[in-house]
């Protein structure tokens, strides 16, 4: 009679992980529903457990202020690419600098090398691209966002909202 060994090997296959988060609109709509600040490295803590991360970017506006330059170089260490867009202020007193464009090409840019994807945005803008994303590239879109000041267009658009509540919020 002959033993015959028979062993399994088990492989643990991580969901590849794009993450795109919209600093200013995560900044004024934490501020105006909660009074407080987004807890980014709870954030990161939480949306990077067993998963690979291919690619996270935090799109912030470049003002040259040394508060927010402090900032962003907590963002990079916490591992996020800071991408950078100089404020513009016009002659009639508004301003402009927000990366809607920027955030939509790269989601799109990636969406073929990643399983999911994780948006922090309130913006009913993105609702196009989330849809592209899950439908032609069959991708999962996570959103992050205040609850109040998410758009429902958004919040559907998603395959699973996260409201920001909690350890998502750092205290003051």
């Amino acid at each position: 009679m002959y033993a015959v060994r028979v062993t399994y090997r088990v492989e643990f296959v991580m969901d590849k992980l794009a993450i795109f988060v919209d600093v200013q609109n995560v900044f004024y709509t934490v501020k105006d529903s909660f009074g407080c600040h987004f807890n980014y490295t709870e954030f990161w803590d939480e949306v990077t457990e067993g998963r690979e991360v291919v690619h996270a970017f935090a799109y912030a506006i470049d003002r040259q202020d040394p508060k927010q330059v402090g900032f962003q170089q907590i963002l990079r260490n916490i591992g996020f690419e800071v991408k950078l867009k100089p404020f513009i202020q016009r002659r009639d007193g508004s301003a402009k600098g927000d990366w809607d464009v920027g955030i939509t090409l790269d989601m799109i840019e990636v969406a073929p090398n990643i399983d999911v994807a994780v948006l922090v945005s309130g913006d009913g803008d993105f609702d196009l691209v989330v849809n592209r994303l899950r439908d032609s590239y069959s991708a999962d879109v996570e959103v992050y966002g205040a609850r109040k000041l998410t758009a429902a267009s958004l919040i559907q658009a998603a395959t699973r909202f996260i409201p920001i509540e909690g350890r998502l919020l750092l205290s003051r």
